[in-house]
């Protein structure tokens, strides 16, 4: 029977993170499982409890949302460890792109039976930041400030905070100047943004990368240039099938190592979380994350 550490986050969505952790948590322990739960006081210490415990030989479950996962993941990527999920935040996209159910009996079975499978993880550097290894995806753009802003809504959660964020940043945009190299190969950009996609959702299910997969050793490169503001519109709306590939206006590349440049400082993000400014470089580690799903 397997023992479970669960990382959590009290600061950032205690109170959903707590309920979708207690639904899952009976479940486990009338199975017979063994179920500790830490309170992490920031990301950098939810990083340090997540490596004890997988040392110790123990799944660590990652509760909270998209950012969580991420810090989780990343800090276990490479180790050897067991990662297990119990989505409990705004977009939950790598919950989706693994394909995990919502409810939490069917979770708990996941998490007790299935065999953990190697997917890949990314590392990211940057001169404006310290080294992280992320689940999902690098983006930097108009989208990035729309994360930003749908972090710091009060009112709204999930799609409708993604909506709002976005049409807030999409009213200041000025189209960038990129520079976007993909293994050694150079290529300009001009436009919203620039996203480099290990998984093919973001912003709580906006399909932006739908061919990217998790397990191919290779980061979908999506770039969306510059177009009308109605027409832009049109592409966030095409999002949510991932129709808006077929438009002139989207570019997507693929490859394993990723810099991006722009001639002002804008901001980029990594699986939710958004505190730093380009440049910035995005490697993928194949295999290096055993994921229960």
């Amino acid at each position: 029977m397997r023992q479970f550490t669960a990382v959590v986050n009290p600061t950032a969505g205690a109170a959903g993170s707590a309920a979708a952790l207690l639904a899952v948590a009976r479940h486990l322990r009338e199975a017979g499982a063994e179920l500790v739960t830490e309170y992490s006081r920031s990301l950098a210490h939810a990083r340090e409890l997540a490596v004890t415990a997988g040392a110790a030989g123990r799944t660590v479950l990652a509760v909270g949302g998209d950012g969580m996962a991420g810090c989780v993941g990343g800090a276990l990527s490479g180790t050897g460890a067991t990662l297990g999920l119990v989505p409990a935040g705004r977009g939950n996209d790598f919950a989706r792109a693994l394909g995990l159910p919502r409810d939490p009996e069917a979770l708990a079975g996941i998490l007790l039976r299935a065999e953990p499978r190697p997917v890949d993880t990314v590392e990211v550097t940057s001169a404006t930041h310290d080294r992280v290894v992320v689940l999902g995806s690098v983006y930097a753009g108009v989208d990035a400030l729309a994360n930003r802003h749908a972090n710091r809504s009060r009112l709204l959660r999930g799609s409708a905070s993604y909506y709002a964020g976005g049409l807030r940043a999409v009213t200041t945009w000025r189209p960038a100047r990129y520079t976007v190299t993909v293994d050694g190969e150079e290529h300009t950009h001009t436009g919203y943004t620039v996203v480099a996609a290990n998984s093919g959702t973001y912003g709580s299910g906006r399909l932006i990368a739908p061919d990217a997969r998790l397990d191919d050793g290779l980061l979908d490169v999506v770039m969306i240039r510059h177009a009308p503001r109605l027409l832009f519109f049109a592409l966030m709306n095409e999002l949510r099938t991932g129709a808006h590939v077929h438009r002139p206006q989207v570019r997507v590349l693929r490859g394993r190592e990723i810099h991006i440049e722009a001639d002002r400082a804008i901001p980029y993000g990594t699986d939710g979380e958004v505190d730093a400014t380009l440049p910035v470089t995005a490697r993928i580690l194949p295999g290096a994350l055993d994921v229960l799903h």
